[in-house]
């Protein structure tokens, strides 16, 4: 079922399926709730599912900033909004990249409110001096060629090497699912990944059960960045996928529909 409501003068649309324990998962950079397509009906028969499109992605556009840059504090609070709508008192957040930023901003913010969440190809670590500066140089490329050109040209990396050849559909399906994306939303996006702080001590801190998805040929959420977190929070439920890069859901659909399966019933 379709939904929205009205946060910070803008719509925020999200999805909502099944009953039982509340279950949110987030989408990332460049994607919209789709991305989860592989996933959400299947989940959707043991849980609560709710799969919202972020502000700034898929049906909902950008909220208003009033000339602040976006963080992932605002992006956290959006989907506290949405909590807050369905009445929910524990759920479980499970975020992929991007997603995972946000969750571990609302896992800071509102611990009380998490069952326990995970991590889907994603980092508590903040972005190198690095990766900064390659996202102020895609800040400038989506300035100057739009923000379809510049999914078109970064979505690819995303996937492990041998399946980007032989599956070019899945990945131009990702990238036109982001199409509607506008440059400004994409920017912000950049701004709030490039300021985002050291989250380490989130899984160190709330004695959370925190799930660890990760792929062996991920190069947007490093294996080796990973599994130095790994061991932080109290229960870790930890898996490692064989020739997957930074999507799983489409790379590897069914074992990761087993994986966050089974998370939901442990958390039940």
């Amino acid at each position: 079922m379709k939904k929205e409501i009205q946060y910070k003068n803008s719509p925020l649309v999200y999805f909502q399926f099944g009953k039982g324990l509340p279950v949110i998962l987030l989408h990332g950079f460049g994607e919209t709730n789709a991305v989860w397509k592989n996933q959400a009906g299947p989940l959707s028969k043991i849980c609560k599912l709710i799969v919202p499109d972020l502000p700034g992605s898929g049906q909902s556009p950008l909220m208003e900033l009033h000339s602040k840059k976006l963080s992932m504090n605002m992006l956290a609070d959006a989907v506290y909004a949405i909590i807050q709508n369905e009445k929910i008192d524990k759920c479980v957040m499970l975020g992929h990249s991007m997603g995972g930023y946000i969750t571990l901003a609302f896992a800071e913010k509102y611990p009380e409110l998490l069952k326990a969440y995970g991590l889907v190809h994603s980092t508590a670590f903040p972005d190198s001096k690095e990766k900064k500066q390659i996202r102020l140089k895609g800040i400038d490329v989506i300035e100057k060629y739009g923000s379809y050109a510049f999914l078109k040209t970064a979505q690819p990396g995303l996937f492990s090497a041998g399946f980007k050849k032989k599956h070019t559909e899945v990945v131009n399906d990702l990238i036109e699912e982001g199409r509607s994306a506008t440059k400004k939303s994409l920017q912000q996006y950049y701004y709030a990944m490039m300021n985002r702080p050291d989250r380490t001590s989130v899984l160190r801190d709330n004695n959370l059960p925190v799930l660890f998805v990760l792929g062996t040929e991920d190069n947007a959420a490093p294996l080796s960045d990973v599994l130095q977190q790994v061991h932080l929070p109290e229960i870790a439920y930890i898996h490692i996928l064989e020739n997957t890069g930074h999507m799983s859901m489409l790379e590897k659909p069914l074992k990761l529909k087993r994986i966050l399966k089974d998370f939901i019933h442990e958390m039940e």
